[in-house]
């Protein structure tokens, strides 16, 4: 019986299992791309998943649009075109760490599969882990966050700013409100992330793509 954090999958096309071959000096990268609405804890799985890694040996660089974003365009507009250019220098970026081999996280929304397929045409190994939740959870994750790297309450002002046109300085289109979140219906693992335990969806991730990860790195 499958556990009910992990969706299923035999109701869609499978993708290739892409097992390792050969030393990992003869592969051309690897990369899993988290993704799935703000709030949906993706930043909170990619950093246990990198730490549970670590704790063998094994490294992993880890991508977090919120923090790259500001470094391909430090003077945010929060418009589509930034958007995508945005996601353009993030693939750019992943795709030339795993090219050398890296083991690479990336820990950002991509609303459009077609910034995703990006990823996956330029990187010789990649799956996509979408944690799947409740647009109300998700905006009840939101609402809980500090001001951080992202805006506090992003959910609920985006609600407002629909429904009454006020405007909030430095909020810009927000997923799940004035842009939709387009699922890969052959996305390689599927996590349901309302109610499980990061851990427990930890424990998937490493599961699912034991084999994919690099020698551990032995340390002096």
């Amino acid at each position: 019986m499958k556990n009910k954090t992990e969706t299923a999958r035999e109701d869609v096309p499978q993708r290739e299992d892409r097992r390792p071959q050969g030393p990992l000096t003869a592969r051309s990268g690897t990369a899993l791309w988290f993704t799935g609405l703000p709030g949906s804890g993706k930043s909170t799985l990619a950093l246990a998943v990198r730490e549970a890694l670590a704790a063998r040996g094994v490294e992993a660089e880890l991508l977090q649009m919120d923090v790259r974003r500001k470094v391909y365009t430090p003077r945010l507009t929060y418009t589509d075109e930034e958007r995508e250019l945005a996601y353009a220098l993030f693939v750019e970026e992943a795709a030339e760490l795993a090219a050398r081999g890296a083991l690479v996280l990336l820990d950002a929304s991509g609303p459009k599969l077609a910034m995703r397929r990006a990823a996956r045409e330029r990187i010789g190994r990649f799956a996509e882990v979408h944690l799947r939740c409740r647009p109300a959870t998700a905006m009840a994750r939101e609402a809980a966050r500090p001001e951080g790297r992202v805006m506090a309450g992003l959910y609920a002002k985006a609600m407002a700013r629909k429904v009454t046109g006020r405007d909030f300085p430095g909020l810009g289109q927000v997923i799940g409100v004035d842009v939709p979140f387009e699922e890969d219906p052959g996305a390689e693992l599927v996590l349901e992330a309302d109610r499980a335990d990061v851990a427990a969806l930890r424990d998937k991730v490493l599961e699912r793509f034991e084999g994919w990860w690099p020698d551990p790195v032995h340390r002096r």
